[in-house]
């Protein structure tokens, strides 16, 4: 596992009476799994996503990250954790207007061991994975909505982090760009083992993913159901051939999967 919560609550106080935005929250998220959580305006999303993201502290629980328990991890670390483990995709793009493509997908780098040329080569692969190698000396004003959303999905993973959290990706997009989107975040665990969990209140974007969970009134519903992401996980992404859950090679290519 790679992301898993226990027990999670958190309460807020609210005009002398006290709120319950989750509560007993248990998931776990499999490394390159690709996880949508689905729940109407109020039930708890956005405080759930403040948590795994180590934004916020749950009032009782654990979130356990890559093996590590990040509700005992000081305010100082966490921002490390947040830096190098954790790559966040917003609905707005949060990019910076005043960088290019390339600069903004270079900017998680700062400040870690990677060289100039090596931040540069990173962030090229990257928007050549997201399809804008060509765009990349652009600023985000010269850049459609989708693509400022691929150049953000480049920049989420720039440190190979542990998981991508996806607020509301398609929030800003309109439907085809949307599903464009979803869709190119589903390639990157088929192909490169990303790790994605995308908070939506949109299903059909949400059965574009491998598992769908629902949320309502701070509960994690014990109902989930499959995503369309399943069928073409269970085929080989290089040249197609149907596997065994547990298949570690292609039978077919050799490939390691």
């Amino acid at each position: 596992m790679v992301l898993e919560t226990e027990k999670l609550d958190k309460f807020f106080k609210l005009g002398g009476r006290e709120v319950r935005a989750l509560s007993d929250v248990n998931l776990q998220v499999k490394r390159g799994e690709f996880v949508s959580i689905m729940g109407p305006s109020g039930s708890g999303k956005t405080t759930l996503l403040n948590m795994l993201g180590c934004l916020d502290k749950p009032t009782h629980g654990k979130v356990i990250l890559d093996g590590e328990d990040v509700t005992k991890v000081p305010e100082k670390k966490l921002y490390e954790i947040r830096r190098h483990k954790i790559g966040f995709i917003f609905q707005s793009f949060n990019l910076l207007p005043y960088l290019s493509a390339i600069e903004n997908v270079e900017l998680p780098m700062e400040g870690t061991k990677k060289s100039k040329d090596e931040r540069r080569k990173r962030a090229n692969e990257l928007l050549k994975m997201v399809g804008l190698s060509e765009r990349g000396e652009h600023r985000p004003h010269r850049l459609s909505a989708g693509e400022q959303q691929r150049v953000a999905i480049a920049r989420a993973l720039a440190n190979n982090p542990a998981i991508v959290l996806a607020d509301e990706p398609t929030g800003n997009l309109d439907k085809k760009t949307g599903y464009e989107i979803v869709r190119l975040l589903g390639r990157l665990t088929v192909d490169q083992g990303a790790t994605v969990m995308m908070v939506t209140h949109d299903s059909q974007m949400a059965s574009e993913t491998e598992r769908m969970l629902f949320l309502s009134d701070g509960k994690l519903l014990a109902k989930e159901k499959e995503g369309i992401l399943v069928e073409k996980k269970t085929k080989c992404p290089y040249c197609g051939r149907k596997l065994a859950e547990d298949s570690e090679y292609c039978p077919r290519c050799g490939k390691k999967l």
